[in-house]
């Protein structure tokens, strides 16, 4: 089974966070088909998480995405200076940003970022 497109997938993920009452933002749009998909989580607080796609290793049955965090529980200007550098590398990612306090974020993490 081949994985959703990118813009789908940031749709249904935007349109998921505004259910649950969370605001969400797409801050940068990559390439539909397969743009890799990076979302960053402001507490509201001065601290900020940054998750990514996982490794290929971690690809779970069905093609679902799954994440991994990259920062976490750093300041907002360390995560902007992070995806600066990783716009640089890969011009066709996409960036959601989420505010939410409590830091909800419904991603589905890699194996080794459950527990």
């Amino acid at each position: 089974m081949s994985r959703l497109r990118s813009d789908f997938w940031v749709s249904a993920y935007l349109r998921r966070c505004s259910i649950e009452g969370i605001d969400a933002a797409l801050r940068k749009r990559g390439a539909a088909e397969a743009g890799a998909i990076f979302v960053k989580i402001d507490r509201l607080d001065g601290t900020a998480s940054l998750f990514g796609p996982a490794p290929q290793v971690f690809l779970e049955e069905g093609g679902e995405r799954l994440f991994s965090p990259i920062l976490e529980g750093v300041m907002p200007l360390d995560v902007e200076e992070r995806m600066t550098r990783e716009s640089r590398f890969d011009p066709d990612l996409w960036l959601v940003e989420i505010d939410d306090r409590a830091g909800r974020h419904f991603l589905d993490l890699a194996p080794e970022n459950n527990g």
